[in-house]
């Protein structure tokens, strides 16, 4: 049996998020291949943390029992991660980079020590994620925000092993604008179900 922790990191309610179309259905898929696994989520919306961007009032203060320490031990206490996140101004969410300044903290989910000159040393190799992700543009239209990269990057930093990222793109235009988020998701069903399956 393994511990799965799902990381919402979408501010769109959920009747209207496709983030969400997409994760019910990858989550369906999963707990019907894993029916013991526990699934444990974190809605970064009701996180205090997730509010806190990392200015020079607080840099002293950031990195805390209550901010960042609970949430780098329960990396630490899981064995699978799906992280969910729509494109927000190009770039992840805004409350998902917010967790990531949190959690990525040298010599707790990352190391330089022992490793070669510019290479850092993943302190997470325990960790299987999934990601999925969503964006209102076609998939290649901003080609310097790609999200879904900087997210799969972000992860193997930590020494995490990622899954082949789904991505639903193009929410923004016809057919998928017109469609329920579970609709939506449905258009990726095939892929949803192989990334279920290899997690």
């Amino acid at each position: 049996m393994s511990k799965l922790l799902v990381i919402n990191a979408s501010s769109t309610p959920c009747e209207k998020s496709y983030t969400k179309g997409l994760t019910d259905l990858f989550l369906k898929y999963y707990q019907e291949l894993n029916p013991h696994d526990e699934v444990i989520y974190l809605n970064l919306n009701n996180e205090k943390m997730a509010g806190i961007t990392l200015t020079t009032a607080n840099a002293v203060t950031y990195w805390n029992q209550e901010d960042a320490h609970k949430y780098i031990q329960q990396l630490k206490d899981v064995d699978k991660v799906v992280v969910t996140s729509p494109m927000n101004n190009f770039n992840i969410s805004g409350l998902m980079k917010n967790y990531l300044d949190h959690v990525l903290l040298a010599n707790e989910t990352f190391s330089y020590k022992y490793s070669k000159k510019g290479e850092a040393i993943g302190l997470l190799p325990h960790l299987k994620v999934q990601i999925i992700t969503t964006q209102g543009a076609p998939f290649g239209w901003y080609t310097w925000g790609n999200h879904t990269e900087n997210l799969k990057g972000t992860w193997e930093f930590v020494g995490a092993k990622v899954n082949t990222p789904i991505l639903l793109a193009g929410t923004k235009l016809p057919p998928l604008n017109q469609m329920s988020p579970s609709e939506a998701a449905l258009t990726l069903e095939e892929q949803i179900k192989k990334g279920a399956r290899e997690f």
